[in-house]
């Protein structure tokens, strides 16, 4: 999309997920005297301000926006006086509901595109499924797109599975596949305290210098991690799934993931972010069965469930500040939830999506006031004996002015020398505002926050989709399914793969463990078939077991209401009318076993 912002006049709108990475693209065009910009919360009201009259007024070429921006009335007025030409979406993935990172801010590009006339749009991904591809077309609301899939075999990259015996074994493991890189490599990890941990135990083990990367540590605490790592300073970085997105690092000689990641899409991004100078590198999964609950924990805490939404909604409901300053931990804690913090931010997700809450950024010691009246005052609601709420209800539309319907912020100051009032009778009477409808009030506050208006509805009456939770959560575990499939099959692993994104008519790529291992050539056929006499080869004793414990699990899944036929269509995901009419495509066992045939399952 930057070529073409070249080539023609008009503003090109970019969404990006990330701002680290709209920062560094907006300062190389910059420095290459392309007028470009971006918007987001790390901006200042001064400079938000001059940028977007900027936008209005046509004078950049590319504005780089986070999704969220799309929340404001004031942007999207902008917006629509600078008509954009081209919208690209960038990480695409995350409008669709079955994409491996789902934001539900992109969820508003879709009408978005239809209120800036239907621009042209091109939506860029790295790793979406045929179902993810047809759900960006759906959500962006794109008649008849084009479709460009270039292709997802990287020559370069040799996959392998390790399977390690015991925790000391794979620590061991660790250490060689870091030893034999030669050059820089990225080791991933489940949670942030392994990362801590590993990075320590491999900087002993390897004498490499090693650092940790994880949402765990400050955001200054990150970027000089990236830096070290990006500029040469760290061989080896240890990292959560938090590091990687934007990164384009090209001597990265090995990835190694610890543990299970939860998703072949995740995988794929995550190993590919190897070998991008076109030389040779190698991909490594230290594979246990026990990593599978790791990530089973996660999605839990990801989906949860209706009781827990609801003790988190009570919970916000009963606080008398707001905002509420708690962090999405804390509030985890004082709940004592059994599920991760990630649960509290769901439950978030869906109150707001609902409108029974708003989540904030902080805005430099600013209050926010919004008015969302098209009356030319709104005081005529006031009792005349409230002289001093129509006062200040009086001084806020003056500084409100024509901005009705969108966030405005003001130092308490302002509003001290508007109103006449002293700072404990401004809150005072602020408060007792709150409770005019279509007139809402946020007093300043340090990080994120959750806002709740003064009205609140019982939880029955929010109309929360619980439903289409409960579909993503199945999507989930569909996902980690095969994963774990990647892991235990004797096939090619790049084949699988490419076979995951849509790909067909696909060959071995005679790179893998696998190929080497059971001598799969480019000409063979489905994974197992040996080049030279065409008999299957048999899978090792571990890997025997794996597949064992997999049948079992879904002869468990299926309750012992059905036979072994059944029960293996659904491990092999069949699509037979009889698996549709029990329901047993619902189950996280369907299509695990989906690389072999129902006769090898039975």
């Amino acid at each position: 999309y930057q070529l073409p912002a070249l080539a023609r006049a008009g503003v090109v709108l970019v969404v990006s997920p990330l701002i680290s990475l709209m920062k560094d693209q907006v300062d190389q065009l910059v420095a290459r005297n392309i007028s470009a910009t971006y918007l987001n919360s790390t901006l200042g009201p001064a400079d938000l301000s001059e940028r977007l009259a900027g936008l209005a007024h046509g004078r950049y070429g590319l504005v780089y926006v986070a999704p969220e921006r799309f929340r404001s009335p004031r942007f999207v007025q902008a917006a629509l006086q600078a008509k954009p030409w081209l919208l690209a979406v960038d990480e695409a993935h995350c409008i669709s509901h079955w994409g491996h990172d789902f934001r539900p801010d992109y969820l508003r590009l879709g009408q978005i595109r239809q209120r800036l006339g239907r621009p042209t749009t091109i939506a860029l991904t790295a790793t979406a499924t045929d179902e993810v591809r047809r759900d960006i077309a759906a959500q962006l609301q794109l008649h008849q797109p084009f479709i460009l899939v270039t292709g997802f075999a990287r020559p370069n990259l040799s996959y392998e599975v390790c399977a390690p015996r015991s925790q000391q074994e794979k620590d061991e493991l660790a250490a060689q596949r870091v030893r034999q890189a030669g050059g820089c490599t990225i080791v991933y990890a489940a949670t942030r305290k392994r990362c801590e941990e590993l990075a320590a135990q491999l900087a002993q083990a390897t004498r490499l210098r090693c650092g940790a990367y994880h949402a765990g540590l400050t955001s200054d605490e990150r970027r000089a991690a990236q830096e070290r790592f990006m500029e040469g300073g760290l061989d080896v970085l240890v990292a959560t799934t938090a590091f990687g997105m934007g990164i384009d690092k090209p001597d990265v000689r090995a990835v190694v993931h610890y543990n299970l990641p939860g998703s072949l899409e995740a995988y794929y991004q995550e190993a590919g972010r190897a070998g991008r100078d076109g030389q040779p590198a190698r991909c490594t999964l230290l594979y246990s069965a026990a990593d599978t609950r790791i990530q089973e924990y996660f999605i839990e805490s990801a989906y949860p469930s209706p009781e827990i939404v609801e003790r988190v909604y009570q919970f916000l409901c009963s606080r008398e500040e707001d905002p509420i300053e708690l962090s999405q931990q804390e509030i985890r804690d004082l709940l004592k939830l059994p599920v991760g913090a990630e649960a509290v931010g769901t439950s978030e997700e869906l109150l707001e999506a609902a409108g029974a809450l708003e989540r904030l950024e902080s805005q430099e010691n600013l209050a926010r006031v919004r008015i969302d009246s098209d009356l030319p005052t709104l005081v005529d609601f006031l009792p005349k004996q409230a002289r001093t709420q129509r006062r200040l209800l009086q001084a806020i539309e003056e500084l409100i002015g024509n901005r009705r319907y969108e966030d405005v912020f003001v130092h308490p100051l302002e509003l001290v020398q508007a109103s006449g009032l002293d700072a404990s009778a401004l809150a005072r009477t602020l408060r007792e505002l709150r409770g005019l409808r279509d007139f809402d009030y946020v007093p300043p506050f340090r990080g994120r926050a959750v806002h709740l208006p003064a009205q609140r509805r019982p939880f029955h009456e929010l109309g929360l989709d619980f439903e289409r939770l409960r579909e993503r959560k199945e999507c989930e575990y569909r996902k980690l399914s095969k994963v774990r499939s990647y892991a235990t099959e004797r096939g090619c692993r790049e084949r699988m793969i490419l076979e995951y994104f849509g790909e067909r008519d696909t060959v071995p790529c005679g790179r893998c463990d696998n190929c080497r291992q059971y001598g799969l050539s480019r000409q063979g056929g489905r994974g197992g078939v040996a080049s030279g006499g065409g008999e299957a080869s048999l899978p090792d004793r571990r890997v025997l077991q794996e597949l064992a414990q997999m049948a079992l699990a879904g002869v468990a899944r299926a309750g012992g209401r059905f036979g072994k036929v059944l029960v293996a269509q659904m491990l092999c995901g069949s699509n037979s009318a009889k698996v549709q009419r029990f329901g047993l495509q619902k189950k996280s066992t369907f299509g695990l076993l989906s690389a072999y045939t129902q006769e090898e399952v039975v």
